[in-house]
């Protein structure tokens, strides 16, 4: 519960940093990141459900108060074979060590009244079917509750329902209409499976592995250790969503010989470029310590791909091919694995990341070659859905940098609760400016 006090104290801005599970059991550990996801990804559901016995706001609690809170409704609504009681002890005593042996008696009261919104038996229902008095699941299911609580307007109901903030869904419903908005709130509550990028293989498909309903990528059914020994045996297969491989498979009839990353992170992206043109010389780098360092020690040895540190990048000025700007974005195309990035869109948040975006564009041109063969060109790509971040960037650029813009390609994310996990991806954006 400590973990969730500092999200509360820090809501929305969430910092989704490691859970501390140290001398816990690993069934105990389990549990504790069961909890936090729950939290994390339901927020907005469980402070409608709290808010009914409170008489105060919910953000005027204090942090270690609104943690036991939300931690226990979480238990008592949204998770199985947890009994209420049970749920409701551990949040009052742990209130009462962390804040004062006064919040423990706010905490039973309003945790059991959280609990008789729902059934003592816990019943669900096997499809969701968007009414008042139930709350859709990942896996297609739906927790009944006892009487029609959630509001009556249908964006306010999908809001508390799918723990999404009513003005982020507003914006959808305007730009890709109300029921696209919907599917793309549902897909958020999704658990996502592990996806392989499978379309450089040159071997059979792994052990553990099923093909995705989208061509070259695979979903990967075995357990953490046997995905880390088989991906520590193999090179030709790697973890990617078909979302995130879109951008370098919108341009594989190209031959650039040089190609850099500059927004590597920790080398998916890279990987697969290096894939994809075998005979480029690929170039990556990244501006966060962390994930430079992380970058270095995967392409450690590699005769094909150079690490560099960020400032050296203008050593490459006017030779590089191919550049590809997988830039820092809003994340709603990765809602279902970036749980916590729905509750920071606004619109001054956007605004500032079309700035960023636009300077790193601007920033990248230097890079290119411009003699001899071909010019080269910039490869742009995020994870938003917002077309500000996608299309009107790439307008930008066509207007105030004389590129031409070609190739657009999104994908739309994909996969409702309750589907199977080959029908999974994520959302994202691409294009081609040259």
């Amino acid at each position: 519960m400590a973990a969730v006090a500092t999200q509360a104290k820090a809501f929305p801005d969430l910092r989704l940093d490691e859970l501390v599970t140290e001398g816990l059991s690993p069934l105990d550990e389990a549990f504790a990141h069961a909890i936090y996801d729950v939290v994390i990804r339901r927020w907005l559901t469980l402070r409608f459900l709290l808010e009914r016995s409170l008489n105060v706001p919910f953000e005027k609690l204090e942090p270690h108060v609104a943690s036991a809170l939300l931690c226990g409704a979480a238990q008592i609504v949204l998770m199985d074979k947890v009994p209420t009681h049970a749920a409701v002890n551990e949040a009052v005593n742990w209130a009462r060590l962390n804040a004062s042996n006064r919040s423990g008696g706010l905490v039973n009261a309003v945790l059991r009244k959280t609990g008789e919104l729902v059934h003592a038996d816990g019943e669900r229902r096997e499809r969701a079917m968007d009414r008042r008095d139930e709350l859709p699941l990942a896996d297609g299911s739906a927790v009944a509750l006892r009487e029609d609580i959630l509001p009556e307007d249908t964006l306010e109901r999908l809001a508390v329902s799918t723990s999404h903030p009513v003005t982020l869904l507003g914006q959808w419903s305007m730009t890709i209409s109300l029921d696209k908005a919907k599917a793309i709130a549902l897909h958020s509550l999704c658990r996502p499976p592990v996806i392989l990028n499978t379309s450089c293989m040159t071997g059979p498909a792994p052990e553990g592995a099923v093909p995705h309903t989208l061509t070259g990528h695979h979903v990967f059914t075995g357990d953490n250790a046997a995905l880390r020994e088989m991906l520590g045996s193999r090179s030709d297969v790697w973890v990617q969503d078909p979302a995130s491989s879109l951008a370098a498979e919108s341009v594989v009839d190209l031959e650039p010989m040089v190609v850099m990353d500059v927004c590597a992170g920790k080398g998916t992206k890279t990987r697969q470029l290096a894939a994809t043109f075998p005979n480029a010389k690929i170039v990556a780098t990244d501006t966060d310590a962390g994930r430079y360092a992380e970058l270095a020690r995967v392409f450690e040895g590699s005769e094909q791909v150079s690490v560099v540190p960020f400032e050296t990048r203008l050593e490459h000025a006017g030779r590089v091919d191919l550049v590809l700007l997988d830039v820092p974005c809003s994340n709603t195309g990765v809602l279902a694995r970036r749980v916590e990035a729905k509750y920071r869109v606004s619109k001054k948040r956007t605004d500032e990341l079309v700035d960023m975006q636009r300077q790193i564009i601007a920033d990248a041109i230097p890079l290119l070659q411009s003699e001899g063969r071909e010019s080269g060109k910039l490869l742009y790509s995020t994870c938003s859905l917002d077309s500000r971040e996608n299309e009107k960037i790439a307008a930008w650029a066509v207007e105030w940098h004389r590129f031409r813009g070609a190739r657009e390609h999104r994908r739309a994310p994909e996969g409702l609760p309750g589907d199977p996990p080959e029908r999974y991806s994520d959302g994202s954006f691409a294009v081609l400016l040259d």
